[in-house]
């Protein structure tokens, strides 16, 4: 299931809910036509507490219901809202609407059950001004609520769209190796550039299409470039949840440290993140071949030259660019779980026993 947040709609506010619910209960009572005064005024207190009502009732649940379910995305997804605004609160904050809409609706129908059965025309009014004012109430209880979601929808729009049924590269390393030039170069398209909600940092996220596969490329800056002790807890989630995100880890060396980052602390760093992702693919390659000395007399005219430590390229030249596209989607595909066209199991038997309900 891939999340758009923007597609979420924009949550309305207290005074917002109550001016659209009120508005529509005196549109209700405008169309009641009914020459005895009592029962004229019956319908109208009535049809104006529950057009209130309902509508509340349906516009919170409407929100409620527009709201990805933690329950249902996956754990990728769950880290990133945990991290950007927290699970906790997601689920508190949209429990608070849905006990709103039940309690509004409960008001609504008491007070139009008063006015069904009583032929008081001033009771009528007072039964009508009861309803309000309690249902006033309650949305003024879930205020904080709304104004949460509304805050935390602006930042769930920055989240990176990535899906994780498409295959997806994690390109991981020091600062500066030339993480975002790879995947300038490697995209089809312009990559996107999203903030990162719990870093400073900017999230780059590209695509390139392969053996009819869409492949996803992710950097992670903030994330996979710092040392173990300097990361919050938060961080240590959305690292967590790349190991159920990744089809292979790219990590980045710049042997020629004009990075700023020594060879000994980027094999630190290696050696964390292969610890850190202990089941997944980790493919280890050198950048920024065009600063390096000591390269294969075949430098610039193989497909891709290899040094010690694996295969070497320089985004500034050019030089090796393809040749690692092909070497990750040869990785790629030995842990393609499955062939892309079949069809699940018993999937006749379904469609069968569906069509006979």
């Amino acid at each position: 299931m891939r999340i758009r947040w923007k597609s979420v709609p924009t949550v309305l506010f207290g005074d917002e809910l109550l001016d659209k619910a009120f508005t529509k209960a005196r549109s209700a009572a405008d169309r009641v036509n009914d020459s005895d005064k009592t029962f004229r005024v019956r319908k109208q207190m009535r049809g104006m507490v529950q057009t209130a009502g309902d509508t509340l009732y349906d516009s919170l649940m409407s929100m409620v219901h527009s709201w990805p379910s933690l329950d249902q995305m996956p754990r990728f997804d769950q880290a990133m809202i945990e991290a950007a605004v927290g699970c906790d609160m997601y689920r508190k904050n949209l429990a608070s609407l849905q006990w709103a809409a039940g309690q509004i609706r409960s008001v609504a129908s008491q007070n139009a059950k008063k006015i069904t059965r009583t032929a008081n025309i001033e009771y009528m009014h007072d039964c009508r001004r009861e309803a309000y004012g309690r249902i006033s109430s309650l949305i003024s209880q879930v205020g904080k609520s709304l104004q949460w979601l509304n805050e935390s929808r602006e930042v769930l729009k920055r989240l990176p769209s990535i899906d994780e049924l498409d295959p997806c590269v994690v390109i991981a390393g020091a600062p500066n190796v030339g993480k975002s030039a790879l995947i300038r170069a490697l995209s089809s398209g312009e990559p996107e550039v999203n903030s990162y909600p719990f870093t400073t940092k900017r999230l780059h996220v590209g695509h390139f299409e392969a053996n009819r596969l869409r492949v996803q490329l992710v950097d992670t800056p903030g994330l996979l470039d710092r040392p173990m002790q300097e990361r919050n807890d938060i961080e240590m989630q959305a690292i967590a949840a790349l190991e159920h995100l990744g089809s292979l880890v790219l990590f980045l060396l710049d042997a020629s440290e004009t990075s700023g980052s020594s060879m000994d602390d980027q094999l630190h760093l290696l050696a964390e993140v292969e610890e850190l992702l202990q089941e997944e693919d980790v493919l280890v390659c050198m950048s920024k071949g065009d600063l390096l000395e000591g390269l294969p007399e075949d430098w610039g005219e193989s497909e891709l030259s290899y040094l010690d430590r694996g295969p070497v390229f320089s985004v500034q030249e050019g030089i090796g660019v393809e040749g690692l596209r092909n070497l990750m989607m040869q990785h790629i595909m030995t842990v393609q779980r499955g062939d892309p066209m079949s069809l699940p199991e018993g999937w006749h038997r379904r469609d069968h026993e569906e069509s006979t309900l």
